[in-house]
């Protein structure tokens, strides 16, 4: 076997991987490939310009709507070289920034874009070091999906609270008629989209393909509803808070007049200080990026060209840098929106399978589905995004409500919220026992499982009442925590098969206790079996 830490390792099989691949990648090209670019660019952009309504409030208007898009469509055609993943600014991100800026104004007294670029240089080295390193086998194999559970809850949170925000924002600017209109659109939205995102359930309603189309532009459907809508009769009149928007090819902010920071004046002492928040940027780009990779190439969607987990931290190391420089925030991978697009690619395909029957062999062939992998997708979307940098396209992006924007991070929220494991066992709270589904062999009861889901919730609003303090910068150091909290220290609170049943691995199959019953079964074939010494058995729950 190959050692694990041996430098470069999985950077050259990467790129050995990629000259392989990579002219296959740009042959494959039909309809669903371009419905599945039109579908990532709605869901890609309209929660970039959403988080973007936010950054240009609680950054001074350092980052705005052009800053979100530039990124977003800049890095996204970089990323077209890795083509599953979709890189966008993240709500986790959005909060980080938002918090750095308020020490740099209140604390430090210090420039918030070249700190913020010196803290991205840093991340940048430290992403390349990482891949160089081959960080992926020593780290994200020992993350189980208690962790990401957690993560994926704590970012349904985070879009909730930011949909209050922008509510808090038009109540304070806005008449008491047009912030009651600014409540109704913002919940119209959310409903009018997860009413259409539903479409394909509504059979024998509509044909299949006009059933697929509502579903998949549901969000899109809904935002130009309620675009439209204050135009319409007496709503004109209202006083309404739009998306802020720059009317030329220049930084949202009116101090800066080009897309570049000069860093190097930043005082010495603050580029070395710039390693921490340059370290915690890495911690949660690294996790949530090779989480998002993951997940859009699991078994599921059949893929069968090798990944390329070390490229991409690479790439994503080249893109942070570059994005300090310009001084616009830096993208990395987007959940929903990297499983979404495999999802959207998903099509039928006949495979041969060859079967034995009675001394003969015989081949057949059966349908299975497969995404098709391709970088036209990712590359097709990213560019449509990157035009909406251009004037007119901004001045299209400004006449969006706020309250729409709202509307769509409840959206988000309700749309992240209700695929999360932690979500159903909380339902299972609160059905009577009676109700409660069978349990494997093996668990006993459902106390342990109703523990083990109190013990995620309260987990994920301490780490996000931690976002709401000065100490929220370190919130990504958390989450990180509790990989070590899980395996060393769970497994001595709850019986094994209870953890059996709720967890397991979040990048590979199985759970760490299949792996210590195989260890285990190795040390008995080799040594024999061991007698139990005095006051060993363990009493979980």
């Amino acid at each position: 076997m190959q050692p694990l830490l041996r430098p470069g390792r999985l950077l050259n099989q990467d790129l050995k991987h990629l000259r392989h691949r990579y002219a296959s990648d740009w042959t494959v090209f039909n309809q669903l490939i371009v419905a599945s670019a039109v579908y990532v660019f709605f869901t890609n952009l309209l929660p970039g310009i959403t988080f973007a309504s936010d950054l240009y409030v609680l950054t001074g208007k350092q980052w705005g709507t052009i800053e979100v898009v530039l990124s977003t469509g800049l890095c996204g055609v970089v990323f077209a070289l890795q083509p599953l993943t979709i890189l966008g600014v993240t709500g986790p991100f959005s909060v980080l920034a938002e918090n750095i800026y308020s020490l740099c104004k209140n604390s430090f007294r210090i420039p918030f874009l070249p700190f913020m670029a010196w803290s991205l240089l840093h991340a940048s080295w430290m992403h390349l070091l990482l891949a160089f390193l081959n960080a992926h086998d020593w780290t994200m194999r020992y993350v189980t999906t208690f962790s990401t559970e957690i993560f994926s809850l704590l970012n349904s949170l985070i879009y909730f609270h930011k949909a209050i925000q922008e509510l808090q924002r038009a109540h304070d600017h806005l008449s008491f008629a047009a912030f009651l209109y600014a409540v109704i659109g913002a919940i119209g939205t959310m409903l009018v989209a997860i009413f259409f995102s539903t479409a394909e359930r509504w059979k024998p309603l509509f044909h299949r393909y006009v059933r697929m189309g509502l579903a998949e532009y549901a969000a899109a459907i809904s935002i130009v509803i309620f675009i439209g809508m204050p135009h319409v009769g007496d709503l004109a009149a209202l006083d309404r808070s739009t998306l802020h928007v720059s009317t030329s090819f220049r930084p949202s902010d009116p101090e800066r007049n080009r897309f570049f920071v000069r860093f190097w004046e930043l005082p010495v002492q603050w580029v070395f200080a710039a390693m921490i928040p340059g370290f915690i940027i890495t911690v949660l780009f690294f996790f949530d990026h090779e989480v998002s990779s993951i997940i859009c190439t699991t078994d599921r969607y059949g893929t069968k060209k090798p990944g390329g987990f070390a490229w991409d931290i690479v790439l994503l190391g080249i893109t942070t840098a570059l994005c300090g420089i310009l001084g616009i925030p830096p993208a990395n991978g987007l959940l929903p929106q990297a499983p979404l697009h495999s999802e959207s690619l998903m099509h039928t395909e006949k495979e041969e399978i060859l079967i034995s029957m009675d001394g003969e062999e015989k081949v057949e062939f059966r349908d299975v589905k497969r995404v098709h992998e391709q970088r036209w997708s990712a590359f097709l979307h990213a560019g449509a995004i990157l035009v909406f940098v251009s004037p007119p396209f901004q001045h299209v992006l400004g006449l969006t409500p706020t309250s729409v924007l709202a509307g769509l991070f409840m959206f988000m929220g309700e749309q992240s919220l209700s695929v999360n494991p932690i979500l159903y066992r909380f339902f299972y709270l609160l059905t009577p026992p009676s109700e409660l589904p069978a349990l494997p062999a093996g668990v006993k009861s459902y106390r342990g499982v109703h523990i083990y889901t109190v013990v995620q919730i309260v987990v994920t609003v301490v780490i996000f009442i931690v976002t709401l303090t000065k100490a929220a910068p370190a919130f990504p150091v958390l989450i990180i925590i509790l990989v070590p909290i899980r395996l060393l220290l769970m497994n001595k609170m709850w019986h094994r098969e209870t953890l059996r049943f709720v967890d397991a691995w979040a990048c590979r199959k199985g759970t760490p206790e299949d792996d210590k019953d195989l260890l285990a079964s190795e040390v008995n074939e080799k040594d024999g079996p061991k007698p139990r010494l005095p006051g060993e058995a363990v009493t979980n729950v």
